[in-house]
């Protein structure tokens, strides 16, 4: 019998089925392709002295060849559950250094700490329990986790995001967003098909508790003239968890 979660994750495949040769074009607009957000993943992965990515949820795998031609002596390996978007990555000849594999991020086919670092670009707002897939990456990273997402505190009116954030610091913001999606969890636009309130403040404790040093980098929108920025402020954040010492 089908269950609801089943129906939302056939509903979103079919989605970036039906959208894969559209999929870069579509997504240009997300914080991950923000030059500058690049470059401080590029200087953090030299800092660490990182030598393997894992990029989860690669899509087209754009993203993917792109670090690798900017570190070219890095080994990057994508995991993407979309066939579609694994067929468009191997036409547009983004595999030809970077191979990919068929799997979700819940379940990552690779042994505890088996590459440097673990990347993911706005997925997690995809997923019905983000934490799971963050979770694995924990598991298989070794130096350093880079989140980029979005960040539903930093969005709407100033009075919309601090009764968002009133509502989750009250444990209600679960109930409040059953209600207004009409139980389903989650809602479906044009632009990103079916997506769920996300923000990466709710995996932050899992990071911290993972990392030696957590650094929050914000993407896009607002400045930093408060102790409230990004959280306040930015509709998107990167993440960048670090072992320094691993």
């Amino acid at each position: 019998m089908e269950t609801r979660l089943d129906r939302a994750v056939e509903i979103q495949r079919r989605y970036y089925t039906d959208t894969a040769t559209r999929y870069d074009s579509m997504h240009a607009h997300e914080g991950a392709t923000d030059a500058s957000i690049t470059k401080f993943a590029h200087a953090i992965i030299r800092m660490l002295e990182i030598r393997s990515v894992l990029d989860v949820g690669t899509a087209t795998g754009r993203g993917m060849r792109e670090l690798k031609d900017a570190l070219p002596e890095l080994f990057v390996c994508g995991v993407e559950p979309v066939a579609a978007l694994v067929e468009e990555a191997v036409r547009s000849g983004n595999t030809s250094s970077c191979p990919i594999l068929r799997a979700t991020g819940e379940a990552l086919p690779f042994l505890d700490a088996s590459f440097d670092a673990v990347c993911e670009f706005s997925i997690l707002h995809h997923a019905p329990d983000p934490n799971a897939v963050v979770k694995e990456m924990l598991r298989v990273a070794k130096k350093a986790i880079f989140i980029c997402d979005s960040n539903r505190f930093g969005q709407g009116s100033v009075g919309a995001r601090l009764i968002k954030l009133a509502l989750y610091k009250s444990k209600l913001w679960g109930a409040y967003n059953y209600l207004r999606t009409g139980g389903k969890g989650y809602r479906i636009t044009e632009g990103d098909g079916l997506s769920y309130s996300y923000s990466v403040y709710d995996s932050f404790d899992l990071l911290a508790r993972w990392a030696d040093r957590v650094i929050l980098i914000p993407c896009a929108g607002g400045k930093g003239t408060s102790w409230l920025h990004p959280l306040l402020t930015s509709g998107s954040v990167l993440v960048c968890a670090l072992k320094e010492w691993a």
